[in-house]
């Protein structure tokens, strides 16, 4: 049993340093051509608005907003797609709405405002949400007038130039399928969870995308703030829904049919980060199950495509990169194991292997995360790193919750699109979009109590080198446990709150006096929303 012991050890270890040296290996690739890349980007930029007729130049452009039940956001954000700045004879607004609440009515009013300014603006219902957000995106494509397409989920709010940034780049190259911009953050200081978040969101856009679109590597549109070339799509074989990350199985798509993809870090549409561990485990899993249904799909076309190795190699790390969630739960669940079967202390060399492996691999996402702040905002360097471990600690929690969405990819169990609840400018979203239980904090407890364990067998036999990345771990799952337990009573004890005081509304309602005669009527309201 020892070898087995060390095989599973070996293999999650092993496995995450691979990720982990990508990670340092990006970071190079980042630093090689950043100054080149700026350069030639702002070249780009600047030569085509020098014209005098740059506008005569621009193309049609269809803004596409999808959303789900987003009574909390979708009016701010149809307004603000309105105040694009954009020729209006080739723009048009669609609202793409699949919702089953007051979300349908707030839609259809604020696309009546944008008409009666003047901009195109049409509202798009489906009643069956027939392949989530991809189906309401295929659908809208098959009705939109413009030849590019901008899709903006409901959790943002761009910015007035951001066509103007983006879209100039497509009339200098006819292969050019789609132009990412970078993500900011709306509500970044709201808590120590979102300022965490948005550094890791800031790793992702600062470095990765741009190492890999900087150096002709495969890159991803990341379903929101870019702008697609419609012909690029219809050719790409359109948007589907047999994964849950459908826009990373259109980006490489595309790119294996011969498109090329193209960031743009100057156009930066800031948006709504998860602010309670429930809204952010619900966001992870999505990507974590359907990063890997996308690898499993297109894994066989990629290694038989057209790239050289190097772009493939790169390709499977990006769309397997989920899969350092359950080498995690692999490399802790066997640890004592390996102590525990071996009858004198440990061989120096595998000993050696795991150390080196648990240091080079927990450095490696700082330095990215240090690297793309230094890169993207510099004066909050100092107050950035400070976030480091709990960033850390954060994502060793929710190696549980993400690695169930692994293994529900590899066992090609579907599920269906759920929505990551938004806040919007009103404080908390409603309650009844966030009710939906996560069951994970119980065995995340309970590995939690597996990993102190764990590290107590450690510090007891004097491999110390050892016992802080597993009290990293301990941390890691005890913080995601007791959180979502808490989270999770807490929102149950509002919702009965809520329907108490409901239930003395309505005994209220029935005790009071009838209005006399010639008052008005209130307003008519739809779900509670009132609309004169």
């Amino acid at each position: 049993m020892l070898w087995l012991a060390w095989t599973l050890y070996l293999a999650g270890v092993l496995g995450l340093l691979v990720f982990a040296v990508n990670n340092y290996v990006l970071i190079f690739l980042f630093r090689r051509r950043r100054k080149e890349a700026l350069v030639c980007d702002a070249g780009e930029f600047q030569a085509f608005w020098r014209r005098e007729d740059a506008c005569a130049f621009l193309p049609s452009v269809t803004v596409q907003l999808p959303v789900f039940n987003e009574r909390t956001v979708v009016e701010r954000l149809a307004e603000c797609a309105g105040r694009l700045d954009y020729p209006r004879d080739r723009f048009e607004v669609q609202v793409l709405d699949d919702s089953t609440d007051e979300t349908r009515a707030l839609a259809r009013r604020v696309v009546e405002g944008l008409g009666a300014r003047g901009i195109r603006a049409v509202h798009l219902h489906r009643a069956d949400r027939a392949g989530f957000k991809a189906g309401a995106l295929e659908a809208g494509a098959a009705e939109a007038q413009g030849d590019f397409l901008a899709v903006f989920d409901a959790d943002f709010l761009p910015p007035a130039d951001f066509l103007l940034k983006t879209v100039p780049y497509f009339l200098g190259d006819e292969r050019l399928a789609c132009v990412q911009g970078r993500w900011g953050h709306l509500n970044e200081d709201d808590s120590l969870l979102t300022r965490a978040q948005a550094l890791a969101i800031d790793g992702h856009f600062g470095v990765e995308q741009a190492a890999r679109n900087w150096n002709g590597l495969p890159m991803n549109f990341n379903g929101s703030a870019g702008v697609w070339r419609k012909r690029a799509i219809a050719e790409a074989g359109g948007w589907q829904h047999d994964t849950l990350t459908e826009d990373m199985d259109l980006s490489y798509r595309a790119q294996l049919a011969g498109w090329r993809m193209r960031y743009c870090a100057s156009a930066v549409a800031p948006a709504e980060i998860p602010d309670t561990l429930r809204a952010l485990q619900r966001q992870q899993f999505r990507w974590a199950k359907g990063s890997i249904e996308t690898a499993g799909k297109l894994l066989g076309r990629i290694w038989r495509g057209p790239w050289r190795f190097f772009e493939r190699l790169q390709a499977t790390l990006h769309v397997t990169h989920y899969l350092i969630h359950p080498l995690m739960v692999l490399s802790v669940l066997a640890a004592p194991w390996v102590i525990l079967l071996s009858e004198g202390p440990l061989p120096p060399l595998l000993y050696a292997i795991c150390c080196a492996g648990f240091v080079v691999g927990s450095l490696a996402p700082s330095l990215l995360y240090m690297e793309a702040t230094r890169a993207l905002c510099p004066e909050s360097l100092r107050r950035r790193a400070v976030l480091l471990p709990y960033l850390i600690v954060l994502g060793l929690g929710l190696c549980i919750n993400n690695t169930r969405g692994v293994l529900e990819a590899l066992a090609r169990r579907k599920s269906g699109f759920v929505r990551t609840p938004k806040q919007g400018e009103g404080g908390a979203p409603a309650q009844k979009y966030r009710l939906a239980a996560n069951w994970s904090w119980p065995y995340e407890i309970l590995l939690g109590c597996y990993t102190f364990w764990a590290c107590g067998l450690y510090v007891e036999r004097g491999y110390l080198l050892v016992g802080p990345y597993l009290i990293l771990y301990m941390a890691g799952f005890f913080y995601a446990g007791l959180r979502g337990l808490l989270e999770g009573c807490g929102a149950r004890l509002n919702e009965a709150w809520r329907e108490r005081t409901r239930g003395a509304a309505r005994v209220f309602r029935r005790a009071a006096p009838a209005k006399a005669a010639g008052e008005e009527p209130p307003a008519a309201s739809v779900g509670g929303a009132g609309l004169a």
